[in-house]
């Protein structure tokens, strides 16, 4: 099975085949290709029926503003990152689910918008936090629609983006020179994949249509115009994504209820035991990268 790589246009070749292990909506294998060129590894064929791996429960979406103030802490190591290379000033984030980080973001002094493809947490988003939020599954055409930024953050969206590289294009003409761009995504060179292969929790198949190698990224982006400011594996949430990865799979091998809860304490002790390896910069689960515009 061959296919072209489309970032680079290489023939890619078969490098394993995945199920929907983390929620088992269905059984279908799903063949990921990598490109011996870039690295990348994509999906071969996107389903038509993708969304009906995105569940009316994929998304929490709480009844009152209170959820967002309570849980406002999982987010704060994103704000200090961002605080590191812009204090203020109108923020974009794409795919924030039900808007912890955008909410907080407000919180903090930032002109905070969103777009979200979700319907539902479009409506939380606008009625409920006060984060003006325009919903489209369409990041492109949004942003025709939208001003300039001067933070544009993607949470782990990026890999569920048919293309990618195109949305790139158009984000980068939507910040204004020194701002930032903030992209987050799973790790295709760390400790946990290479361990774990297609039964990696971060491979999600099919929701996660890409693994997308840094160097990749910092390759496409510095060719535009953009200046890598950090590149890392260690961050709080990367750490934290760490421990998802290791009790997820173990819970992934059983749905049982009298079995899971002791399969989850597992991950959680294999969690430790890996910590210091995976702690090794580039190994860790999931990436954090801040560029910024240059003048």
């Amino acid at each position: 099975m061959t296919k072209q790589c489309s970032y680079c246009g290489q023939d890619s070749r078969l490098c394993f085949s995945s199920r929907d292990y983390n929620r088992s909506i269905s059984r279908v294998t799903f063949d990921y290709l990598i490109c011996p060129d870039c690295g990348l590894i994509f999906i071969s064929s996107i389903p038509d029926n993708l969304g009906d791996y995105y569940p009316n429960d994929y998304h929490h979406i709480p009844k009152t503003i209170e959820f967002l103030t309570a849980n406002q802490y999982h987010e704060e190591y994103k704000i200090r990152l961002i605080k590191r290379y812009v204090q203020q000033g109108r923020l974009l984030e794409i795919g924030p689910s039900l808007g912890n980080f955008a909410y907080l973001a407000k919180r903090s002094g930032y002109d905070a918008e969103a777009i979200e493809m979700d319907a539902e947490c479009s409506r939380f988003l606008n009625d409920v936090a006060g984060i003006p939020t325009l919903n489209s599954d369409n990041v492109i055409e949004a942003l025709n629609s939208l001003s300039s930024y001067d933070v544009i953050a993607m949470w782990h969206v990026i890999e569920h983006m048919p293309d990618p590289w195109r949305t790139l294009e158009r984000l980068i003409d939507s910040i204004n020179v020194d701002g930032i761009l903030v992209l987050a995504a799973p790790n295709p060179n760390s400790l946990q994949f290479g361990v774990l292969g297609r039964y990696w929790p971060h491979v999600d198949a099919p929701r996660h249509l890409m693994l997308i190698p840094p160097q990749l990224l910092t390759d496409r982006l510095t060719s535009m115009g953009m200046k890598l400011e950090l590149e890392t594996t260690n961050d709080e949430g990367g750490l934290g994504w760490n421990r998802f990865g290791w009790e997820h799979y173990f819970s992934n091998l059983s749905r049982r209820p009298i079995i899971n809860p002791a399969l989850r304490a597992i991950g959680r002790t294999v969690a430790k035991m890996a910590t210091p390896f995976e702690k090794h910069e580039g190994k860790g689960s999931a990436y954090t990268m801040i560029f910024r515009k240059k003048g």
